[in-house]
């Protein structure tokens, strides 16, 4: 289950493309460019794609314009996302026109989804690579160049992209993703993601704690693992005398907060079925793993979880998010809703939003019911509840979720938090910005303090937005 969906006002969903950061683009002979849409795994994929691209001489560009090679990452979870790829990937075949040259090429859930349409009925692009296959879009490259038309969508049961060190593009050069397992078990009825970016199976985790080992060695100061669903996170491997290590995601935590005392940690996404109190206490002893959980709901009421496939009942959801205030009072939490799904009753609604007042999120992701083809819910439901009601109930979940966010920001203020630095504030050079370990975003003037980014300061909070903490430093 992808449980990363599309938030009502979300900028990925304009796609981001990347600026170069890693490598110096001249030394190259050719350039790439890339725009990623949808959830945090495109955007690490994206970083994957450019490293293969490096080796066979490309060189990242921010400008579409100067680009041999245009693609686009891909995301399958809502029809707008997909409506936004075609309209781009039409601007850009307008380019080509113009420019004969110029390869264009989709990657991602919509390429696995949507194989040769893209290429045989609509003739938008020169390649189609689905998640696991980017490992042969080098020579998909070459056959394209050689006026072949190029698709790769094999889906793999072993991909996990380990050994090949991600180039941190348009990077801040103080946070990084880095992917610990890839696809997903959890046959959720509205998603995509299963059939999209295969079974679900985890990486070497010697090879996730050297990366988060190089990535502290040049400067980074945290790092977000990223996974469909990083709970069920599951390595083994034998031991000299033959015994079996088990890495379990708890483990795994504890390891890479291990790297250093100065390495945040930080993870997405949580299922509420599988987050276990072993991780719950990791994350209390260290420090340095970050206080913070997103943990998808998606319904309130036990019948519509039911449909969805979630496995969890509405009074299992609430005990856990109990146990995770139990264990950690002041850990941030943020969740997935969604309206409208198939059948949903008035009732059924009001639970969803009574449950939000029980659990007070400090953020989430909201969005109506959007049927994908090929789902299960495409093929078992229909798609019952009409768009004015779905959009109505997603009116009344919004703003519930505003005042609670307003809530939660306001009840900060006057509390010291420890802030990691990461950059400029958007509105002026004279703030610096950064996150506290509850993964709220902090801004604070500068003053006549020597920082600079990726260093920890002590901010206390004099004030507060709904998404936005305001403040001074005080050490």
């Amino acid at each position: 289950m992808a449980d990363f969906v599309e938030k009502v006002i979300d900028e990925t969903q304009q796609g981001a493309a990347y600026k170069p950061f890693a490598n110096d683009p001249n030394q190259y002979n050719k350039r790439f460019y890339i725009e990623s849409y949808g959830c945090q795994m495109n955007f690490s994929d994206s970083e994957i794609v450019a490293s293969i691209l490096n080796e066979e001489g490309f060189g990242a560009t921010g400008n579409y314009m100067d680009a041999d090679l245009v693609l686009i990452n891909t995301c399958s979870i809502r029809e707008k996302a997909e409506q936004t790829v075609r309209k781009r990937l039409t601007e850009f075949r307008k380019v080509k026109e113009e420019k004969p040259g110029l390869l264009i090429g989709v990657l991602g859930c919509m390429a696995e989804r949507l194989k040769a349409k893209f290429l045989e009925e609509e003739k938008l692009v020169d390649i189609v690579v689905g998640p696991d296959a980017y490992r042969s879009l080098p020579s998909l490259v070459n056959d394209a160049d050689g006026g072949q038309k190029s698709v790769n969508v094999l889906l793999s049961r072993e991909e996990t992209y380990a050994d090949i060190s991600p180039v941190r593009l348009d990077s801040n050069g103080v946070t990084a993703f880095v992917s610990i397992m890839r696809g997903c078990n959890n046959m959720c009825t509205f998603c995509v993601v299963p059939f999209t970016r295969g079974r679900e199976r985890s990486r070497d985790a010697h090879s996730i704690v050297n990366e988060c080992q190089d990535l502290f060695d040049r400067g980074f100061r945290e790092v977000t693992l990223l996974g469909q669903n990083v709970d069920s996170y599951y390595y083994t491997e034998a031991n000299a005398d033959g015994n079996i290590n088990e890495v379990t995601f708890a483990k795994l935590l504890e390891m890479c907060a291990n790297v250093s005392p100065l390495l945040r940690v930080r993870f997405s996404t949580s299922h509420p079925k599988d987050i276990t109190d072993d991780v719950l206490h990791t994350m209390a002893k260290y420090k340095n793993i970050c206080e913070y959980i997103h943990l998808p709901v998606q319904s309130g009421n036990t019948r519509v979880l039911q449909l969805m496939n979630r496995t969890y009942t509405r009074e299992w959801y609430l005990s856990k998010v109990k146990r995770i205030r139990e264990i950690m009072p002041d850990c941030g939490l943020s969740t997935d809703v969604i309206s409208g799904f198939c059948t949903e009753t008035e009732e059924e609604h009001q639970e969803t939003l009574d449950l939000m007042e029980q659990c007070r999120f400090d953020m989430a992701y909201m969005f109506s019911y959007s049927e994908r083809p090929g789902t299960l819910a495409a093929r078992r439901y229909e798609d019952d509840v009409p768009e004015d009601v779905k959009k109505r109930r997603l009116t009344e979940i919004i703003k519930l979720q505003n005042g609670h966010s307003a809530e939660s920001y306001k009840n900060d203020i006057g509390k010291t938090f420890e802030v990691l630095i990461e950059g400029n504030s958007k509105r002026s050079d004279d703030d610096w910005c950064g996150r506290n370990s509850q993964n709220k975003m902090m801004v604070f003037p500068k003053g006549e303090y020597k920082l600079n980014k990726g260093d920890y300061v002590t901010v206390k909070v004099n004030d507060a937005t709904s998404a936005t903490l305001i403040g001074e430093i005080v050490a």
